[in-house]
């Protein structure tokens, strides 16, 4: 024990820097989850969660979500859209920190990672607002030129046949330059005399790109995937609430909305925690499944 107390104590500033992000953990993510007992209650705000009846069966707002007509409908879209946002959206920000990388103008990259990585920090209210003046059926900028060369407008933001294709596209163009950032500091890490030696056996840079530097960062891709296929489930509620409308309903409601829609804003909370709970359960069989899968290829978390 004095031997860890000395430890503790010697590396007490790395400690304390640590304690902020420990506690926000503590204090919103576990201690919260005290509150999921209301999944299996006939939760009432009056009566609070201890003294709120238990549900009768137990499993009833499970029963009640399996057995929506809306529940294979919802399942379906949520795990459609987070698929194609998982499988179109690996693969840019990989290629914009390779072109960063290779890039020799410091002036030019810096121009490029600044203009990337600033819609990450809009709000999805204010992309809405780009959309809508873009791609609006009645004024948009897109569908203006169409008609200027006789084509008919296309309703980009209201058609179940587009919606979708919007949903990704935009958040792709979205976390572009963030994603991008992630994978250049990985490659910051990469041996410089690695390149050296492959120059010297005469590589090119796709040769040397393909060999070296796709290797080098294979764990944080691996990482990321991972962390994404935990959340495949989420789909984006703050994008899809503020994009959709009842026109793409069957094409865009989520888990997450509907749950907004009939457990919120209907206070049926329980109802919002078995979904939330049956979520988390997915979310963590994704993980694990997903870790021991990337371990086969010596890339696991843990």
């Amino acid at each position: 024990m004095k031997l860890l107390g000395k430890r503790v104590w010697a590396y007490r500033a790395f400690y304390l820097m640590l304690l902020p992000g420990v506690l926000y953990y503590i204090l919103f993510r576990y201690l919260p989850m005290y509150g999921v007992i209301i999944a299996f209650k006939d939760y009432s705000m009056l009566d609070g969660i201890m003294r709120s009846s238990w549900a009768d069966p137990w499993y009833k707002y499970f029963q009640q979500f399996f057995e929506s007509p809306y529940f294979s409908q919802l399942l379906v879209n949520t795990f459609l859209i987070s698929f194609y946002k998982l499988i179109f959206g690996i693969v840019p920000p990989i290629l914009m920190a390779l072109l960063l990388n290779e890039c020799r103008h410091k002036w030019f990259k810096s121009v490029v990672q600044t203009l990337t990585y600033m819609p990450h920090f809009l709000s999805w209210v204010i992309i809405y607002g780009i959309l809508l003046a873009l791609m609006s059926q009645s004024s948009g900028l897109f569908n203006r030129w169409l008609e200027d060369i006789g084509i008919p407008s296309i309703p980009f933001l209201t058609s179940p046949d587009h919606f979708r294709a919007i949903l990704v596209g935009s958040e792709i163009w979205k976390d572009l330059g963030w994603g991008a950032i992630i994978y250049l500091a990985a490659m910051t890490g990469i041996d410089p005399t690695l390149y050296e030696a492959a120059r010297v056996d005469g590589s090119g840079r796709f040769r040397m790109i393909w060999h070296i530097t796709l290797p080098g960062i294979r764990n944080v891709i691996v990482l990321l995937l991972i962390l994404k296929l935990g959340q495949i489930m989420d789909a984006g509620f703050d994008q899809i609430y503020i994009l959709y409308n009842i026109q793409v309903y069957a094409v865009a409601d989520i888990l997450d909305t509907w749950v907004f829609r009939t457990g919120l804003q209907q206070l049926n909370f329980s109802l919002g925690a078995a979904v939330g709970l049956f979520k988390s359960a997915i979310g963590l069989v994704l993980v694990l499944g997903s870790n021991q899968l990337a371990k086969k290829w010596g890339e696991g978390i843990w």
